[in-house]
């Protein structure tokens, strides 16, 4: 391995503002055998091993360089005047059962909270890009059927759908019970909806989302 890569590789990375994928570090060191790309990610890797503020972390299919989570408390402290960009307990709540529902339409999600609607909750996510429409369900009225994104991926730390923790430890961790249906078995999935290659109606969700719905949840 050339010693120049290393350095370059770990740069990428810390720059970076999604998780950066071998595919991509092969795309941009397109001159170089992908076997060294490969060598010079590993030595990233164990380097970030050692204690320090810093560690990588496979997160969404990519790489990417954060901070230890003993160390939150003192970054949380930096970022918390961003106060307005926390989810509602509704929003937590909804994201909750697409994670482990999905894909899922809104009528079912709104089932499954015991509410009557969820429409202005899911319009919250999907301007967050934390959740999108990956299709219709094949049904009298044909809705949106909805799943989390590579943003949900990222923001919460997880490689893909399996490492998603159990409902009993997700409840714990947000402080409040999730709805008694997420218990249910559902299938595992492991790849996103969307990476199927099946067209989504992304444009046209937020408008559409307003007229599948006939009252909305007020989001704070």
């Amino acid at each position: 391995m050339s010693d120049h890569l290393k350095p370059i590789v770990e740069a990428i990375i810390f720059a970076s503002p999604e998780p950066v994928t071998p595919k991509t570090l092969y795309k941009l060191l397109d001159d170089e055998p992908k076997e060294d790309v490969d060598a010079a990610l590993a030595a990233v890797r164990a380097d970030y091993e050692r204690a320090s503020g810093l560690q990588l972390v496979e997160i969404a299919g990519g790489y990417q360089i954060v901070t230890r989570p003993e160390f939150h408390e003192w970054v949380r402290k930096l970022f918390h005047e961003r106060t307005t960009s926390k989810l509602s307990v509704q929003a937590l709540e909804t994201l909750a059962v697409i994670a482990y529902k999905q894909p899922v339409t809104s009528g079912e999600i709104a089932e499954i909270r015991g509410v009557t609607s969820s429409g202005g909750v899911l319009s919250t996510l999907v301007d967050r890009r934390l959740i999108k429409a990956v299709g219709r369900k094949q049904v009298v009225g044909r809705p949106f059927m909805y799943a989390t994104t590579r943003e949900f991926l990222d923001r919460f730390g997880l490689n893909d759908l399996s490492d998603l923790p159990k409902v009993e430890e997700m409840s714990d961790a947000l402080g409040f019970e999730l709805p008694m249906g997420l218990a249910e078995p559902a299938p595992k999935m492991t790849a996103l909806p969307f990476d199927s290659g099946e067209a989504t109606p992304q444009d046209s969700t937020t408008d559409d989302l307003a007229a599948e719905t006939s009252s909305k949840e007020k989001v704070h």
